[in-house]
């Protein structure tokens, strides 16, 4: 058994994805397994798979999105770890021997990432503080925003037994969902240095064709918070951090006079400005 099963979800990336592969197979530790999940591409992916990565698990399916795809890759997988690779980044070559070699000495962690660098248009740029990542116990350091980027991240394969799989009704923020699960049970292992390049600013990125990624947010926020598996400070902060979001959302929706939408978040402020109504 390979100790890595490496899952990477691809829609019509044909040649983005071969740069993710390229990437993987120069990676110095080599003990692992790749899952290409196809979510139906008509752009010859497969053909270019075959001919260039011939040691690649190639699965394909119905266009149902990233979750259902990186679910079906967490079905399969064969390793003792699992790590994510978003078609559209690529990894510097010692990113898997180093989180390995932390996660070996740290063994009472299961999940670690990485600091990343970020290109934008082809341009190296800067990450705002609000962006700023870390280590240990960061539940409240994942409720603004996503925290961790799916392609810097190792997680044990248990993990996925105990808190479940990425939620395939969300159409956006899956992984913020999965983080709050993880992160609310869970510390975290951080590598400060980059170990990924994480592109951006093309046009078929989740963030671009999903406007207001925060009301995916806020219906992840709702799920922790109902679950019943938070300390009582992780809910208080969860709390706050919803009707934050939500009062936003409100006062935008008045300014723009949807009413429908106003009262949307009206009901959910009012349902848990009160700790009482849990």
């Amino acid at each position: 058994m390979n100790p890595i099963s490496i899952i990477i979800p691809t829609f019509n990336r044909r040649t983005l994805l071969e740069r993710a592969l390229k990437s993987v197979y120069k990676q110095t530790f080599s003990d692992f397994e790749v899952i290409v999940v196809d979510d139906g591409s008509t752009d010859n992916t497969d053909k270019m798979i075959k001919d260039l990565f011939p040691k690649v698990r190639y699965l394909s399916q119905t266009n149902t999105g990233v979750s259902s795809a990186r679910n079906k890759g967490i079905d399969v997988a064969l390793g003792e770890w699992i790590a994510f690779l978003d078609s559209d980044d690529e990894w510097l070559p010692l990113k898997l021997e180093n989180q390995i070699s932390l996660l070996k000495s740290k063994p009472d962690y299961k999940i670690c990432h990485t600091e990343e660098q970020w290109v934008r248009d082809g341009q190296k740029v800067n990450q705002m503080k609000k962006h700023k990542k870390t280590g240990g116990w960061i539940f409240p350091q994942c409720l603004p925003l996503c925290a961790m980027s799916p392609s810097s991240i190792i997680i044990h394969n248990s993990i996925f037994s105990e808190l479940g799989y990425f939620d395939t009704t969300l159409p956006a923020c899956e992984d913020y969902d999965m983080w709050l699960r993880i992160t609310a049970q869970h510390p975290v292992l951080y590598i400060d240095e980059p170990q990924i390049i994480k592109y951006g600013g093309h046009d078929d990125q989740l963030s671009k064709k999903h406007w207001g990624m925060d009301k995916y947010r806020i219906i992840a926020l709702q799920k922790i918070i109902l679950s019943n598996t938070l300390t009582e400070q992780n809910k208080q902060k969860a709390t706050s951090t919803l009707l934050k979001k939500c009062t936003i959302f409100l006062k935008g929706a008045l300014k723009r006079g949807k009413q429908d939408h106003a009262l949307h978040y009206q009901k959910i402020i009012d349902r848990f400005d009160n700790f009482s109504s849990f």
